[in-house]
């Protein structure tokens, strides 16, 4: 389920119990060794502590932030076996009132966060707490971020080379021909043999699963007796876990932009179901373009400004701009536009500079960047070995070809795109896990809130409304007639009113509650 987490512009986010029980009248969750090695673990990080301080270099970190490791077990099954560490950041609560210098505010704890991915890393999430929209959580909570099993310097995972990661230029055709689709499908197979060569035993832990238990590892290691989390995109997919696995160890929970956990859905039909919402979505940006023609000259509808970037993409498969941007960094480069509207005006100056004679925007905003080859190679690891030990996948390629064949003629924008980034799970070598049926009854769970704009494309609303009927008391702040991916500590004050409402004070509305949208963003050279 490929998709950045965090509000991205704006810079953009002993045990209490030795075991916890699922949730009454759910299925018994799988894996009841698993669950016992997860109380050993939180047991032993619990007393052992964690030991913060200054971040090293290849974390880029500045000095406010510190930085520290927890052991968990690469394999819960067996809790005194292999050990992995994973990196953890901190900045601890300000107690300054952002509205009241003389009040000092009482610390509640620690807010961890998860960005999603599966992949990307939370090291930075503690920074955040400088931004005006989270001063005012940042005085009451110790920001935690950290980088899950297989990111970063936490036990990192690669599937291939990082030199050869980056392909550019490539082709992105919305209608791919037989000979293209059996180079791609040699690559899928490639890819996850590298996977299984370079990880060998170990690939089968990267789970969701797993990172569920490792989450609850890093709450007991932290001292906390029950978690704060908030999760953004996949977080939500391992925040709604961990709410099932571990509901006694609940304190509050926000799910930003939630993934549906249908275990119907996990993950082959949601990559589906994403694959068509982000036509919507594409469909958004185009109109918002041509309503600005004045300012980039793309055309006075949104089918003018298609028929400039299908030129565009023409004349880029003809001659790449710079020698690296092809159609495949063109598609890549307007997909972000439709995780977060603020770069809308930065797309739509680079997609008309380009077609007036100018490249260079283009380049900048679309061309790779081999200095970042491996850490997006290590991402798109984790996402894939995370994605496809989860859940069963069709391994038969006609499968794939029929379903996303009749998607591409109403939905083209991302279909294929999607189909490449996903393949390699169905020629997958190591074992498949049985998904778990995400739910809590009433009283087994504190009520948690649910964020989600309702043109999400990465994480569609129909998610979020599955995830509210799944955790009983769960309340729902939909921002209507918007799209941005991640929406805590965004624009809109009435969302962040919401959030502060809930971590700071406990509140929440009785069921659902609407947000208006955030202004569109200003058009711009």
């Amino acid at each position: 389920m490929r998709a950045p987490a965090l509000y991205s512009a704006a810079g953009s986010l002993l045990l209490a119990t030795l075991t916890a029980a699922p949730a009454q009248g759910a299925p018994a969750v799988p894996g009841a060794a698993e669950l016992h090695g997860t109380a050993v673990a939180a047991a032993r990080a619990r007393v052992q502590g964690l030991d913060f301080g200054a971040c090293p270099k290849a974390e880029d970190l500045p000095g406010t932030v510190r930085c520290g490791t927890v052991s968990v077990p690469l394999d819960y099954a067996r809790p005194d076996g292999k050990q992995i560490r994973l990196t953890v950041s901190r900045v601890r609560a300000t107690h300054r009132d952002p509205g009241n210098s003389k009040r000092r505010v009482p610390r509640q704890g620690a807010l961890v966060f998860n960005p999603g991915g599966p992949g990307a890393s939370g090291m930075f999430f503690p920074l955040i707490g400088a931004l005006p929209e989270w001063k005012r959580l940042a005085a009451a909570y110790d920001l935690v971020g950290y980088a899950p099993r297989g990111v970063g310097r936490s036990a990192p995972l690669s599937c291939k080379d990082p030199k050869t990661f980056f392909t550019a230029p490539s082709q992105a055709p919305t209608h791919p021909s037989e000979s293209y689709k059996k180079k791609r499908i040699a690559r899928a197979k490639a890819y996850a043999r590298g996977c299984a060569e370079r990880a060998g035993d170990a690939l089968r832990h990267y789970t969701s699963l797993n990172n569920a238990r490792d989450l609850d590892v890093l709450r007991a290691a932290l001292g906390e007796q029950r978690l704060t989390f908030m999760g953004a995109s996949y977080g939500t997919y391992l925040g709604a876990l961990y709410a099932t696995l571990f509901p006694s160890h609940v304190r509050r929970m926000v799910f930003d932009s939630a993934v549906n956990p249908d275990p119907e859905q996990i993950w082959y039909r949601n990559n589906l179901d994403q694959s068509a919402a982000f036509e919507g979505r594409w469909a958004d940006f185009r109109e918002w373009v041509a309503r600005h023609d004045d300012v980039y000259g793309l055309g006075a509808t949104a089918e003018e400004v298609q028929r400039s970037y299908d030129r565009a993409a023409a004349r880029l498969a003809r001659k790449p701009a710079g020698g690296k941007v092809g159609p495949g960094q063109l598609q890549g480069a307007f997909l972000s536009a439709g995780y977060y509207d603020d770069y809308w005006p930065h797309r739509a100056h680079a997609l008309s500079a380009y077609l007036k004679g100018d490249p260079e925007p283009l380049i900048q905003q679309a061309g790779p960047h081999p200095e970042a080859a491996a850490e997006a190679e290590n991402a798109n690891a984790v996402y894939t070995a995370v994605e496809c030990n989860d859940a069963p996948w069709p391994t038969e390629w006609e499968v794939w070809d029929r379903d996303n064949t009749r998607l591409a003629r109403v939905a083209p924008f991302e279909t294929w795109d999607n189909v490449w980034m996903n393949l390699p799970c169905a020629y997958w070598l190591a074992p498949r896990q049985q998904v778990v049926d995400v739910r809590a009854g009433f009283g087994e769970l504190p009520r948690v809130l649910i964020l989600a704009a309702e043109r999400d494309a990465a994480t569609p609303y129909q998610g979020a409304l599955e995830l509210q009927r799944r955790l009983a008391g769960a309340v729902l702040v939909t921002e209507r007639d918007a799209g941005t991916h991640g929406i805590a500590g965004g624009p809109n004050p009435c969302v962040n009113g919401h959030v502060e409402a809930y971590l700071l004070e406990g509140r929440l509305p009785v069921r659902r509650e609407s947000c208006a949208p955030h202004p569109e963003p200003r058009p711009a050279g």
